[in-house]
């Protein structure tokens, strides 16, 4: 519906209504309480000083302008209600041209007043293989031309900086690149990007590629799939802004299946959920209406002991780095529960319950990474782990302990040099660990000079030999029961020189292991609850396992 006025045709949201009074009229003073009830329909507010978000801060009750600051025109005629087009809108500041019930009201952007743009993440991006020839590319902005990838063959390609950096700028762009077997990835960006998110893009796209081709991403496999690609490409990012890169999610909608590799895994079942939950749902890892005969759930604590110790016998350096792995076979959409003997953990269900914390052994978690699944905000309020788990495989968490940790084995290392051709070696090893457990593949690697000629070993266990490709002593034990020793003997007879004698500079004797049933933090776990409105039963299985990571002793 439009409307006729002095000055022109308008539509119904800026048409002229003379019967209400404005601020400025000639013979009117209307205070801004005035102005508010009888022009916006609306009572200020108690306690605030009265205002209207189309009015100037500096009205008063006193005498104003003789029009309205937004109707009326600079040169003093009366309103103007005819809509123009403005050339470089943009440019000039203009953000947004709005329709008020009673005006038209143009909002500038100067003065400090710039929204905050988020950064984008791509303008462009290029497969290229080995030779610089371009497989695929996708231009998601105007703002860079389509002959960027000459300038990144032709600056990176040819001078063979590929290694030095992964961020390079030619020319006002930036270019991020990653080579992901035979093909390099290219993002062009011209304005100031958000490498970070640049990258993790690149790493999910490849994953959903190659669930889409059977495992396999490469040259042959884009050249095979390069419609499936460009489908793909125009889903998982808009304008530069990365979108949705679910596998379960996208195959909902892009059902077209890849040319597979021959050595790839056979394809699994197409799975048939919910896609409005799994889309505006907070459980998008999990689909509806699975079911399985028996429900289990399998649950994997794995550490890594990383130890420097000194020739003397001091601890330098000691920290435990572990994960939680788990496998779910439920029915259903459970929640699982799982309890474990942190200091904070504890602590925090004493006071809920209103009781002391049981005795026993405690330990606190460092740097603590969760998977998307679990309930931070529960987690924060409880301390205590709760999550709808994903079907199959996935890791729950990865922790890092400094703190009270319990070396499975002590290294006690004897080096003699005697004169310039012989050597004597004695190495004693310890278990610490419950004498109910065992350690598994036990490999202790006694560093030896270059000029080693001979070796002669007594062991008490185990079998030992010389490697000549590392230079070491390598005593192998297939199983070391705990509360137990070890001792390995060695004389070495070395190559005399006629040169000037260099000292040798020992390097730490290295050791290998994995112990099961123990963990070198202490982490136990308490309870794993399972809750299904259907009600049904669940085995649980724990295991824990303890491995070497960076295990040295200094001789």
């Amino acid at each position: 519906m439009k409307f006729e006025t002095s000055r022109g045709v308008v539509g119904p949201s800026v048409q002229h209504q003379p019967s209400l009074p404005r601020i400025g009229d000639h013979g009117n003073m209307l205070s801004r309480e005035v102005h508010l009830e009888k022009v916006h329909g609306k009572a200020p507010r108690k306690g605030r000083r009265p205002g209207c978000s189309c009015c100037p801060r500096d009205l008063t009750k006193t005498r104003v302008p003789s029009r309205h600051p937004h109707l009326a025109s600079p040169s003093g005629e009366p309103p103007d209600h005819r809509l123009r087009p403005v050339a470089g809108g943009e440019r000039r500041g203009i953000q947004a041209l709005r329709l008020g019930e009673r005006g038209v009201c143009a909002r500038r952007s100067g003065g400090g007043e710039r929204a905050a743009t988020m950064p984008v993440a791509a303008s462009a991006i290029y497969f290229l293989n080995l030779r610089g020839d371009v497989l695929i590319n996708r231009l998601y902005r105007d703002d860079v031309g389509g002959n960027m990838v000459d300038a990144f063959r032709m600056h990176i390609m040819q001078t063979k900086e590929l290694g030095t950096c992964p961020v390079r700028q030619i020319g006002g762009c930036s270019f991020l690149y990653m080579r992901i077997s035979n093909v390099y990835i290219v993002i062009v960006v011209s304005s100031n990007a958000n490498v970070a998110c640049a990258f993790k893009f690149v790493v999910e796209a490849v994953a959903l590629f190659k669930s889409y081709f059977g495992g396999a991403f490469d040259e042959d496999a884009i050249r095979n799939n390069f419609v499936l690609i460009y489908e793909l490409l125009d889903e998982i990012m808009d304008f530069g802004y990365p979108q949705n890169l679910s596998p379960e999610i996208l195959k909902l909608y892009i059902t077209q299946e890849g040319v597979r590799s021959p050595f790839s895994s056979k394809p699994s079942d197409k799975p048939v959920p919910n896609a409005t939950l799994q889309v505006t749902g907070a459980v998008g890892w999990r689909r509806e209406g699975l079911m399985y005969k028996k429900n289990e759930v399998f649950l994997d604590i794995v550490e890594s002991v990383n130890l420097l110790m000194s020739s003397k016998g001091s601890v330098l350096r000691c920290d435990v780095t572990g994960k939680i792995l788990m496998k779910c076979f439920l029915s259903g959409m459970p929640d699982l529960k799982l309890g474990l003997n942190d200091k904070i953990g504890l602590e925090k269900e004493a006071q809920l319950k209103s009781r002391p914390a049981k005795s026993g052994k405690t330990i606190e978690l460092d740097d603590v990474t969760f998977h998307q699944c679990v309930n931070l905000t529960r987690f924060n309020s409880e301390k205590t782990v709760s999550f709808v788990p994903p079907d199959g495989e996935f890791e729950l968490m990865k922790y890092r302990i400094t703190e009270g940790v319990n070396l499975p084995f002590r290294v006690l290392p004897t080096i003699k040099e005697l004169g310039r051709t012989r050597m004597e070696i004695n190495v004693k090893v310890k278990s610490v660990f419950g004498a109910k457990m065992f350690a598994l593949g036990v490999v202790v690697k006694v560093p030896v000079p270059k000029q080693t000629a001979k070796t002669s070993f007594q062991t008490t266990s185990g079998k030992a030999k010389y490697n000549a490709s590392i230079d070491s002593l390598v005593w192998k034990i297939r199983k070391f029961p705990g509360q137990t020793e070890a001792t390995m003997s060695a004389e070495v007879e070395l190559i005399s020189t006629m040169g000037e004698k260099k000292s040798w500079n020992r390097p730490p004797i290295q050791m290998e292991f994995q112990v099961p049933m123990f963990t070198a933090s202490g982490l136990r776990v308490r309870f794993l609850k399972v809750w299904e409105k259907s009600g049904y039963n669940t085995v649980e299985w724990v295991r824990y396992i303890t491995r070497a990571g960076s295990y040295e002793i200094r001789c």
